[in-house]
């Protein structure tokens, strides 16, 4: 399915895009100064590469991850392609354009300039702009006495002699310390040393030496041109996800931004209806996204979360999992990055074409499964009770949204002794009162789940009329005839959103049969029947006991009681 022109809503800032099939692989990724003006030039009549049309057909959709710089997109471009390898993209030979800025691990660490940095270096970069990275080395070596021979000399060297270097070789006392302070400006805390920097230009300027002043004026630049460009490439980034969020009203997005091994790697954002409480919204978000993935070892967010999120999370990891709210330094950077792409899918979901969150995800819903529409969907899903009493519940989804009106509840009465002939009475009662039918039929469970369902609708002769799937917690999997289970991504949200919908129902209609015990309203029992409804039979009939000898044209002067429901409630109760 080639990607669809209409659907791009690309903002005007600096970033990289990922063209993506249908299952989310990604197929090319490119850089723009640009990114909505970049994108669309690939759908310009006459493209300028003859791979164009083969990888727009050959794709679904395009991602975006919006950066701080044209530069920062540069080198995020060619960290995404080294670990996508995608199908259209140049296959990358070396690094040549990217150099490194590495300390050593010497007993006396270096400080070098490299295209290849040793495994066990600390290394910062890559850097777009190799020659501020060789004057910011310059300044560092002036500054706090950093080698950079490549071994030791006792008798002290060229750069000893002219107050480039500690030489610790001869008296190695403080050079930790001076190590330690290179490495703080290099991790972006150069506050400091540009203060110090300031200090110098404006004395130059002061002596009337402007080209003194223009140099160091040169130096402040490159120093923060260096550090700058460490919010996609880091040694802080081992393993962690950074949460972005943004709001309009009451549409929110939070944006998930994951960086592993040093490098920014993608993102996820998930759109959703913001109710005021930003961590109230980033935890829904994360319950979701983290329930089919492991979590990293740190999680940056921009509110506290709380000690049952962050228990959740280690119990979901197996392991401890720190969640912080960074203030400063370089994963705060990495967060404002998040929350900078936050703010840009928001806007995009504003303007959305579908009007509405909730009738997009059941657009990606329907066009993920291949279906026409999503927009009537109704889940299944039941529980055991205490002793043997064993409930099931429905609820509906129309355009993505909870049609409340229509759930159901359902006490089985067969002697089923398994969840799937529970599941299949309860689905065979409700087909008895449809008029039409639902895009998906969404059931609680596995393949042995759909395989029930499906062969009792054929004893029917109801096979195929509608679509028929089954999602299991685990992993997000969703089974449906004819295809091959799918690990559900966020085009599957609204899938997702029905199955725990349906157990949120179920559950509390539990709850409350449990509290009622033995004892519970036979009017409840009554499919199709809910509170208001027997507020109304109550209300007319002044107690249980007329309502118990009332005749079925009695019970149709009640309002919103019909002829079958009425002709229900009296066999229900006179049976």
């Amino acid at each position: 399915m080639a990607v669809d022109p209409t659907s791009l809503d690309l903002p005007d800032k600096p970033g990289v895009y990922l063209f993506r099939r249908v299952d989310d692989r990604v197929t090319y990724v490119g850089k723009a100064t640009d990114l909505r003006s970049r994108v669309r030039s690939y759908f310009a009549p006459n493209p300028d590469r003859k791979m164009v049309p083969r990888l727009v057909s050959d794709s679904d959709h395009v991602d975006f991850i919006v950066t701080k710089s044209p530069s920062e997109a540069l080198i995020l471009e060619r960290q995404l392609i080294r670990e996508h390898k995608p199908r259209y993209n140049s296959r990358l030979k070396d690094d040549k354009s990217y150099p490194f800025i590495a300390l050593t691990s010497d007993e006396h660490p270096r400080i070098i300039y490299t295209r290849h940095p040793p495994e066990d270096a600390l290394r910062w970069g890559p850097f777009a702009d190799a020659g501020a990275a060789k004057r910011v080395i310059q300044l560092l070596r002036r500054q706090f006495g950093i080698r950079d021979c490549p071994e030791l000399l006792p008798q002290g060297c060229l750069a000893m002699h002219i107050g480039l270097c500690q030489a610790p070789c001869i008296d190695a006392t403080g050079y930790g310390t001076q190590v330690n302070a290179a490495m703080s400006v290099l991790d972006g805390d150069a506050g400091v040393l540009i203060e110090s920097l300031q200090e110098d230009m404006d004395t130059a300027s002061e002596s009337l030496d402007y080209e003194g002043a223009a140099k160091t004026r040169d130096l402040i630049g490159a120093v923060q041109r260096t550090v700058s460009q460490q919010v996609v490439h880091s040694r802080f980034y081992q393993d962690c996800d950074a949460i972005g969020f943004a709001s309009r009203g009451d549409i929110g997005v939070v944006v998930v931004l994951n960086a592993k091994d040093g490098i920014v790697q993608g993102q996820l954002e998930y759109p959703l209806i913001h109710r005021g409480d930003i961590a109230e919204s980033v935890a829904l978000v994360l319950a979701e996204h983290y329930a089919g993935a492991r979590p990293p070892r740190t999680v940056l967010v921009p509110a506290p979360l709380g000690e049952s999120m962050g228990g959740w999370l280690v119990e979901r990891r197996g392991g401890a999992v720190e969640v912080r709210v960074p203030q400063r330094g370089e994963l705060a950077r990495l967060r404002k990055m998040a929350d900078q792409n936050a703010d840009v899918q928001v806007t995009r979901h504003r303007k959305s074409r579908s009007g509405s969150l909730e009738q997009a995800a059941a657009n990606d819903g329907a066009k993920m499964l291949e279906l026409d529409s999503l927009d009537h969907i109704v889940c299944f899903d039941m529980a055991q009770l205490q002793g043997d009493e064993r409930v099931g519940a429905s609820v509906v989804l129309r355009k993505g949204r909870p049609a409340k009106k229509e759930y159901r509840t359902y006490r089985v009465k067969s002697d089923a002794p398994d969840d799937l002939r529970m599941m299949a009475e309860v689905v065979e009662r409700w087909l008895k009162h449809q008029d039409g039918w639902p895009d998906l039929l969404l059931l609680d469970g596995g393949q042995t789940h759909l395989s029930a369902i499906e062969g009792m609708l054929d004893g029917h002769g109801l096979a195929g009329r509608f679509p028929v799937a089954a999602l299991a917690k685990r992993e997000e999997t969703l089974h449906m005839d004819g295809c091959e289970p799918l690990i559900l991504s966020k085009h599957g949200r609204v899938l997702i959103h029905a199955r725990d919908e349906a157990h949120r129902f179920v559950n509390r209609y539990h709850r409350r049969r449990r509290g009622k015990g033995a004892m519970g309203d036979p009017l409840e029992e009554i499919d199709g029947i809910g509170a208001k409804k027997i507020q109304a039979l109550l209300r007319h009939f002044g107690g249980r006991r007329g309502i118990e000898h009332a005749s079925v044209r009695e019970l149709r002067e009640v309002p919103g009681i019909g002829k079958a429901m009425a002709e229900r409630i009296h066999g229900h109760l006179n049976g």
